[in-house]
C-alpha cells in the first residue's frame, strides 16, 4: 500500500505502511518534556510551534519526534478522557468514533496521522475528513452527535489539528465530545482533567515507547481504508453544513420558511446587485460551501488567494491581513460597482472580518473587529423583533428575556446596542468556550440568546451554532441589506433599528452598507491585535502583577482625577474580573482576577460607563494583551487611555518582579 494523496489538493493524506515515528528516531522522554514546555494548554486550544526547526511561519510539513509523541500523549489523553467518560454515562457504549480534521497548516497531515494511529490502537474509530473548515467539522458533529449508535453517520467526539489565527508553522488541537454543555469545544471545566491527564502523561519516562508501541500497532489496512474513505466522509459534512447554516443564518427550523426567508433575499438581490470578495488566504474555508452558498441567494462572489495553503499574507484577519482584500474590492467594485464588501477568514475559517467600499471616500475601508460584531447584533436582534420573538411595551421595555453573551474584551458599543432593544449583556472570560456555556446557562434560566461572541476577536457566533462563521457574519450583513420594508407587509431591518434607537427621522428607505455602518455607536477601541495591544512581562504570577498594579492605579487615579474628569466626564470606576462563564466584582482587590481577565470601567456622575481599560494574559500565546475603549472618543482619546493602561502595567511589572525566566 502506497502513500494516499486528497483527490482535491494532490497533498499527502498518510501512508498506512510507513509510521511517522521510527526507532532510531525515537527521543527520551526528557527531550519530549523539554519540547512541552513551550506548549499551551487552554480551553481555546493547545498551541505550539510544531514545524520542524521551530521557524514561526515556516512552511515545511516535518515535524519533530519529540513532537510527534507530544501528539501521540495528547491522543492518549483525549482517549482516556473519552473512556472515563463513557464509564460515568453509559459503559455498555461501544469505545466510540471520534472525527478528526485539520486546516491548511502544512504540519496538520503529520499531526493527524500521529494521532489517528493511536486513536485505533486504543480502540477508538477515527473518521478523517481531512481539511475542513471548524464551522463546518463542529456543524457536522453537532448532527453526527445526536445520531443514534449504530447509525452509519454517528459520532461520539471529534479533535480537530488547527491553531486558528496563529502563523503557519504553529499548530494545535481542538476537542469536542457529545454532551458537552452549549456544544462545539469542551469548555474549561470539562478540559481541565483533559489537560490534568495529558500532563501526567509527559512525567512518564515510558512515554516515547508507548507512543511508538502504539503508532506501530495501528492495522495498515484499516488505517489505508480511513485514509481514503476521507473526501466521502468530507463531502458528507458539507452537506450537513448547508442545511445547518441555512437554519442559522434564517433562525428558522423548517425547510419551508427558511426558503420563504431566503426567496425574500434574493428578489431583493436580483434588484439590488451585491457583489462580495472571498479573500480566502489559503485557509480551510477554500474547501467548504461559501461560494455555492452565497450565489443560491442571488450573490455575486469574486474568490482570490482560494488555494489550500496559498497563505498570501498574514493569517488573522486584522490589519494588514485585510490590506490585500481592500484591494481586490476596489479592483472589482471598479470593474462592477455591484461589489460592495469582501471578507477574510482566519486558517480555520471560524473568523471573518470584512472591509468595505466607502463611495464618498472612493475607496475600500476596513470594518474593525468590534464594529463588525456590533453589526451583527443589530441585525440578528432587529430580526428577532421582525420575527415576534422580542416585543416592547408602550415605554420600550421588552416583553420576553432576551441576552447577547460576549468576551471581557467587547466593547461597550455592543451595550449601547443592547440599550436600544433593552436587552442584557453578559460578559465572561475571553475563550470561545466560556461565551458558549455561558449562553447554555442563560438559556436554562429562560433568556433567548440569539448572538453571542467575541467582539474583540471578530466575527460572530448565531445560535444554534457554538463557534464563530464567516456564513453567519455575511449572512447578517446581507439581511441587514436585504430584509427591507415592504415584503409581505413586514418591516425592514434597518428600519427597526433605527426605530428602537431614536433616529428614525434619519432613516430613508434607499439606504446603503455606508447608511448602516454610521449608524453604529461611536467607540474608539484598541485592537488587541495590533502590536501595541500586546506585552511581553517579566512576571510570571498573574495575581502578583495585578495586585501591584491595582495599588499603582488606586494612586495613579487620584493623581489624574481631575482630568480625567475633564477630558472623559469619568468620576469614579469599577473593577470587575473575569473567570470562565462569569464576570464579578472584585473591589480593590485586582489580584482576585487571577489569571483571568481585569476590566477597569470608568463611570460618569450618573454611574454610567463611559470607558474602560483591560488586560488578560493570553491562553494561546506567552503574551498578555491589553486594551482601551472610549465611548464618542477620538483616536487620541483611545491612545491616551491605552497609554495610560500600558504605564501602569509597566511599572508594576517591574515593582518587584524577579529576574526574567
Amino acid at each position: 500500500m502506497a502513500l494516499i494523496t486528497h483527490p482535491a489538493t494532490g497533498f499527502a493524506v498518510g501512508d498506512p505502511d510507513r509510521s511517522p515515528l521510527s526507532r532510531p528516531s525515537l527521543p527520551a522522554a526528557d527531550r519530549v518534556r523539554e519540547a512541552s514546555a513551550s506548549l499551551i494548554l487552554s480551553a481555546s486550544g493547545w498551541r505550539k510551534i510544531f514545524a520542524q526547526g521551530g521557524e514561526e511561519d515556516s512552511p515545511t510539513e516535518r515535524v519533530s519526534p519529540e513532537d510527534l509523541v507530544l501528539a501521540g500523549a495528547a491522543a492518549i489523553a483525549f482517549a482516556g478522557f473519552l473512556e472515563k467518560r463513557r464509564q460515568e454515562r453509559s459503559p455498555a457504549r461501544t469505545p466510540g468514533v471520534v472525527l478528526v480534521g485539520i486546516d491548511t497548516r502544512p504540519t496538520g497531515p503529520t499531526l493527524a496521522d500521529a494521532m489517528i494511529r493511536v486513536f485505533m490502537a486504543l480502540g477508538l474509530e477515527p473518521r478523517y475528513l481531512f481539511i475542513v473548515p471548524a464551522p463546518e467539522l463542529i456543524a457536522y458533529a453537532g448532527r453526527a452527535f445526536v445520531l443514534p449508535p449504530g447509525h452509519e453517520e454517528h459520532a461520539d467526539a471529534f479533535c480537530y489539528v488547527s491553531a486558528s489565527h496563529n502563523p503557519r508553522g504553529h499548530n494545535g488541537l481542538k476537542f469536542g465530545a457529545a454532551g458537552s454543555e452549549g456544544g462545539g469545544v469542551l469548555n474549561a471545566d470539562e478540559m481541565a482533567p483533559l489537560i490534568a491527564g495529558y500532563r501526567g502523561l509527559l512525567d512518564d519516562q515510558a512515554l516515547p515507547e508507548r507512543v511508538f508501541d502504539l503508532m506501530a500497532g495501528a492495522d495498515r489496512r484499516e488505517l489505508g481504508r480511513i485514509y481514503a474513505a476521507c473526501s466521502g466522509w468530507k463531502r458528507r459534512s458539507a452537506s450537513a453544513y448547508t442545511l445547518f447554516s441555512r437554519e442559522v443564518i434564517t433562525g428558522r427550523h423548517e425547510l419551508d420558511e427558511q426558503e420563504s426567508l431566503f426567496d425574500e433575499m434574493s428578489l431583493v438581490a436580483e434588484r439590488r446587485r451585491i457583489g462580495i470578495v472571498a479573500d480566502l488566504n489559503g485557509s480551510a474555508r477554500c474547501l467548504s460551501i461559501d461560494r455555492d452558498f452565497l450565489t443560491g441567494i442571488g450573490i455575486e462572489v469574486r474568490s482570490v488567494n482560494d488555494s489550500p495553503r496559498d497563505f498570501a499574507h498574514r493569517i488573522v484577519p486584522e490589519g494588514e491581513g485585510l490590506d490585500q482584500c481592500r484591494l481586490e474590492l476596489e479592483a472589482a467594485h471598479e470593474a462592477d460597482p455591484a461589489f460592495l464588501a469582501g471578507y477574510v477568514p482566519d486558517c480555520d475559517g471560524d473568523r471573518g472580518n470584512l472591509v468595505w467600499y466607502d463611495s464618498a471616500r472612493g475607496c475600500a475601508r476596513q470594518i474593525e473587529a468590534q464594529e463588525v460584531f456590533a453589526l451583527c447584533c443589530v441585525a440578528e436582534l432587529a430580526q428577532l423583533v421582525r420575527n415576534g420573538q422580542l416585543d416592547h411595551d408602550e415605554s420600550g421595555n421588552a416583553r420576553q428575556k432576551v441576552a447577547v453573551v460576549v468576551n471581557d474584551a467587547t466593547s461597550m458599543r455592543v451595550n449601547a446596542v443592547a440599550r436600544a432593544f433593552d436587552v442584557d449583556v453578559y460578559r465572561s472570560e475571553t475563550g470561545e468556550a466560556n461565551v458558549v456555556g455561558l449562553a447554555a446557562q442563560l438559556r436554562a434560566r429562560g433568556y433567548l440568546v440569539r448572538i453571542l461572541g467575541e467582539g474583540s476577536n471578530g466575527g460572530n457566533i448565531t445560535h444554534p451554532s457554538a463557534v464563530r462563521d464567516p456564513l453567519a457574519t455575511l449572512g447578517a450583513l446581507l439581511k441587514l441589506l436585504l430584509l427591507r420594508d415592504g415584503f409581505e407587509g413586514g418591516e425592514g431591518l434597518f428600519r427597526i433599528w433605527m426605530r428602537l434607537s431614536g433616529r428614525l427621522s434619519e432613516y430613508r428607505a434607499d439606504f446603503g452598507l455606508g447608511d448602516v455602518l454610521r449608524s453604529l455607536p461611536e467607540y474608539r477601541t484598541t485592537s488587541v491585535f495590533e502590536s501595541r495591544a500586546l506585552m511581553r512581562l517579566r512576571e510570571r504570577d498573574p495575581a502578583a502583577l495585578k495586585s501591584r498594579y491595582g495599588a499603582i492605579f488606586r494612586s495613579e487615579w487620584e493623581s489624574r482625577r481631575a482630568e480625567l474628569a475633564s477630558r472623559f466626564g469619568v468620576v469614579s470606576w469599577e473593577a470587575l474580573a473575569s473567570s470562565g462563564q462569569r464576570e464579578f466584582s472584585v473591589g480593590t482587590e485586582f489580584g482576585e482576577a487571577g489569571s483571568g481577565g481585569l476590566r477597569i470601567v470608568l463611570l460618569d456622575e450618573s454611574g454610567r460607563p463611559r470607558a474602560f481599560l483591560w488586560m488578560r494574559g493570553s491562553g494561546t500565546e506567552p503574551v498578555l494583551r491589553m486594551m482601551a475603549d472610549v465611548e464618542g472618543g477620538r483616536e487620541e482619546d483611545e491612545a491616551y487611555l491605552l497609554g495610560w493602561q500600558e504605564g501602569m502595567l509597566r511599572s508594576a511589572d517591574l515593582a518587584e518582579a524577579g529576574p526574567r525566566r
